[in-house]
């Protein structure tokens, strides 16, 4: 059995319908806070599985996650609980050093307590897996190389220095208590499930209702993306394959400028569902003020898990964009239970000017 936190989001939903999938007859637990990303229904499809075993917390809670250790024995934990929206850090950066930095260490504290008392032999094999983000390496310029693992950090943003100082720990977890860990440090994800706040997923909705696309800045920031079920198989291998103490970056090697992704979005719009005017969604682009502290380019060297682990991304990005866009064509009942009021309102806040 193992324990996932956080998986009612987008990337720890999307890694707990594929366990779950995969024919896995390994048990899984999901805890979420349900906070506004959080969504079960999402996993609708699965919230009748034996396998599947669902409670609402707070890891910033630990006497509700020792509780859950231990009267479940997980034989690893892996932690996508995290606030995550770089916007939502710059207008309100308090959550975010709370449930990354305070939750992360609540959840290491409790785990670790649980895993002090199991037998040896469950105790060598148990595994504690961070999931964070590229983001806390800063920005490159345009000729630097990828981040690899040894990079510096450099967080520029609320959200970025919270996931460091989290990864900070799990590392002084490890090298001070021998606690069992891993980190992966991923790139940007896209792909099913996606709360519309993000790029990808709001100039898709945005592109349908005939509003406007918004692009900050000049929309040359660059960024690695990656198809979030790539990311999920990603974290499988790690978790199987991984040694312990070290940091897997994953990445799709699809570096793409802002403005290639929107366009590419309103190109596969175009095919797919062609507005009855024959304009294309292109016409709906709209540049908005750049944001605050905005990193120019983000690019992930992923050699090591390939070379290490035997991993790499199965999806081009314009293969799993397209699926993605298909998704969000095929699926308008979960983008209705999304698109709430308090969402409506966070939008007209961010890209009203």
């Amino acid at each position: 059995m193992i324990l996932i936190t956080g998986g009612a989001g987008f990337i720890g939903g999307n890694f707990v319908l594929d366990w779950l999938n995969n024919q896995n007859n390994e048990n899984l637990i999901n805890i979420d806070k349900l906070t506004y990303t959080g969504n079960l229904e999402t996993l609708n499809s699965i919230k009748n599985d034996p396998r599947y075993h669902f409670f609402q917390g707070d890891i910033c809670d630990k006497s509700f996650i020792i509780n859950v250790l231990n009267d479940l024995r997980p034989r690893a934990v892996i932690n996508f609980a995290a606030e995550s929206h770089v916007d939502r850090s710059i207008h309100g950066p308090g959550d975010f050093i709370q449930t990354n930095i305070v939750g992360t260490f609540n959840l290491l504290e409790s785990t670790r307590a649980y895993w002090n008392e199991l037998p040896q032999d469950q105790k060598s094999s148990f595994r504690f897996l961070h999931v964070s983000t590229d983001e806390v390496y800063g920005s490159l310029g345009p000729n630097d190389p990828p981040f690899t693992e040894n990079h510096p950090y450099q967080p520029n943003s609320p959200y970025s220095a919270s996931k460091a100082a989290s990864d900070h720990l799990i590392r002084a977890w490890f090298h001070t208590f021998g606690f069992p860990v891993l980190t992966t440090n991923c790139s940007n994800n896209y792909g099913p499930y996606h709360f519309p706040e993000k790029l990808i997923p709001l100039c898709i909705l945005n592109a349908l209702e005939g509003k406007p696309l918004p692009i900050y800045g000049d929309g040359l920031q660059v960024r690695d993306w990656l198809y979030v079920k790539d990311h999920c198989s990603a974290i499988r291998t790690v978790l199987e394959k991984g040694t312990l103490g070290e940091i897997y970056n994953i990445g799709g090697w699809n570096e793409k400028t802002n403005n290639h992704v929107v366009k590419q979005i309103c190109s596969i719009l175009d095919e797919l569902r062609p507005k009855n005017d024959g304009n294309s969604y292109a016409e709906q682009i709209t540049f908005v003020k750049d944001r605050s502290g905005h990193d120019r380019r983000y690019a992930i060297d992923a050699s090591k898990i390939e070379r290490e682990l035997g991993w790499k991304a199965a999806e081009t990005f314009e293969t799993g964009l397209k699926k993605t866009v298909q998704w969000y064509l095929d699926n308008p009942k979960w983008i209705e239970g999304v698109v709430s009021g308090n969402y409506r309102q966070w939008i007209d806040q961010q890209y009203a000017k």
